[in-house]
């Protein structure tokens, strides 16, 4: 049976309402939906570095203008950011340099984020992006279902590239609840043959207007089949919203987690994660 350890492992000052993180060589790199730097916190030395991606980079940009990056994801050399796409100003992805952590493209998603929507058969107030995957050949992309109808869908997407030639497929998810609420996809990362991701429940219907919440569970998704193998709730308190690999071994499985805390605070939590017997 699987068991859970959650703790807090460490609290980053100057990073807010984070919304992704990446964890390579005792580094974290994290993402802020209400912020257009990237964030770079050393472990060895609690040195928080900031990058710009913008021409005019700023914190605490006002909701109706901010551009919502709520997912991230690497591969090799390149970490790649996404807007939400929950209103019209959240359609771009950024390519950033993974080691020099400069901008290398800046692509509209617009028309992508239509067809997915259309093939999703999902409107438009009910898209929301916030977890990414990419592995070279294939994206996987997540909806998250806090909007009215609750379309918690993953979409693989295959192509030559993210604006004109790609294929779309489609599989919706019904997510365990909290206290009656549906959970929503929050984040995701592939490890190996599995997709893990993170899901939250949050008293709204709204995927603009945050709402209270209920708690956050982990689940996984086996890539053969698609279906959803396992589902854990992790706490009745927290808002968690992103995940990244921090360890593994034959006995278990450990993960970062980070926390959006839905306010004007420059600080984040960042907890380890640890599942056994999995």
């Amino acid at each position: 049976m699987e068991k859970i350890q959650f703790s807090l492992l460490l609290k980053i000052i100057g990073l807010g309402s984070a919304s992704g993180l990446i964890y390579h060589n005792n580094t974290i790199v994290g993402i802020g939906d209400n912020s257009t730097y990237l964030y770079e916190y050393h472990m060895d030395d609690s040195k928080l570095e900031k990058h710009p991606l913008a021409v005019i980079s700023q914190e605490a940009t006002p909701k109706e203008f901010k551009t919502d990056f709520e997912a991230i994801t690497q591969y090799q050399d390149s970490l790649y950011i996404f807007g939400s796409g929950s209103t019209d100003k959240r359609n771009k992805m950024l390519k950033v340099d993974a080691n020099t952590k400069k901008v290398i493209s800046v692509t509209d998603l617009s028309d992508l984020y239509f067809s997915l929507q259309s093939f999703g058969e999902i409107k438009p107030e009910d898209f929301n992006i916030e977890g990414a995957i990419y592995n070279g050949n294939t994206w996987y992309l997540f909806n998250r279902g806090n909007g009215k109808t609750n379309q918690n869908i993953l979409f693989t997407v295959d192509g030559k590239n993210l604006t004109d030639e790609y294929r779309i497929v489609v599989n919706h998810y019904k997510l365990p609840k909290i206290k009656g609420v549906r959970t929503s996809f929050t984040d995701a990362i592939l490890v190996e043959d599995k997709i893990y991701f993170l899901a939250t429940a949050e008293d709204t219907t709204s995927t603009y207007d945050d709402g209270a919440i209920l708690g956050s569970v982990i689940g996984r998704i086996d890539l053969k089949t698609m279906k959803i193998d396992f589902t854990k709730k992790i706490t009745d308190t927290h808002k968690l919203e992103g995940i990244a690999l921090y360890h593994k071994s034959d006995e278990d499985i450990e993960f970062l987690l980070c926390e959006d805390n839905d306010t004007e605070v420059f600080e984040s939590n960042v907890y380890k994660l640890k599942i056994l017997g999995l």
